[in-house]
């Protein structure tokens, strides 16, 4: 019944054949089998492969352009933070009826902007407000040369800037001033080097620094907006300090880039896995 349905349940199981469920998962085990996580993945279109293997051939052409890179990406934070109770249990001889709280009335939301370079975390910065064209190059123009100031001159002068696909990013006058300001030097649509879409593997802050900020942040619950900063802030601080696991993050990248390619650009991440745990 397994081979022919991977994904079949073990209670399902026992329950079809009329036996005890512990019996069914003795028996899996015997037989040399066990559970394994689906992994959630981004969905590829028809037309990515292609673009996904252009980049990745483009970033392995010198393995020190990762040292140049200014990855950056933004993130919203909410109240809640990720609520998945699906495998939240609570072992008692009666049911104690136990409740997990939500807020809906009261929400608030913070969208965050962050960048890595090499082994620096460079912001965070808050956006305010929805975030627009006009907002997104007000931020380009007046804040992040504050935000850069911690960075060399000499290593500034030679920064590639990347931002994904988003409408914000990819308006007319965003473009024109990234042509201006980072000639030559900049990834997105519509760049010198096109950042291909729906590739969130390919960048260390969503495939690394937003989990790990995430984790920091939602490890107690906020109640106010205020507070919810104020993690953010701290958690940022924390990372921006673990300067090793940062170039770390930003180094793979290279790997994963390898991965990308020898899977002809399509989603590599399962693969790049087992690599590690062989190795």
């Amino acid at each position: 019944m397994v081979q022919n349905s991977p994904r079949a349940s073990t209670r399902r199981i026992a329950g079809r054949l009329c036996v005890p469920h512990m019996r069914v998962w003795r028996t899996l085990h015997a037989e040399g089998t066990f559970p394994y996580h689906m992994q959630q993945v981004q969905h590829l279109g028809p037309g990515d492969f292609a673009q996904r293997l252009e980049f990745c051939k483009w970033l392995n052409g010198s393995r020190q352009l990762h040292h140049y890179i200014l990855f950056t990406d933004e993130a919203l934070f909410n109240r809640d933070g990720v609520n998945n109770t699906h495998n939240s249990h609570v072992w008692a001889d009666e049911n104690p009826h136990a409740t997990v709280e939500s807020n809906f009335q009261l929400r608030f939301i913070v969208n965050e902007w962050c960048a890595v370079l090499n082994n620096q975390l460079i912001g965070s910065f808050i956006l305010e407000g929805r975030l627009t064209g006009e907002a997104y190059l007000r931020f380009l123009q007046e804040e992040l040369p504050r935000l850069l100031e911690d960075v060399p001159l000499i290593k500034r002068c030679h920064i590639y800037f990347q931002h994904d696909g988003a409408p914000p990013h990819f308006s007319r006058e965003v473009r024109n001033f990234m042509n201006y300001r980072f000639h030559g030097r900049w990834i997105g649509c519509g760049s010198p080097h096109n950042w291909p879409a729906r590739s969130p593997d390919l960048s260390p802050l969503d495939n690394c620094v937003w989990g790990w900020m995430k984790e920091l942040v939602y490890s107690v619950k906020v109640g106010m907006r205020e507070a919810l900063l104020g993690r953010i802030l701290d958690a940022a601080d924390r990372i921006r300090n673990s300067q090793r696991n940062l170039q770390r993050a930003t180094r793979t990248i290279h790997n994963r880039a390898a991965a990308c390619v020898a899977a002809g650009g399509d989603i590599f991440e399962n693969q790049l896995e087992a690599q590690i745990s062989s190795n």
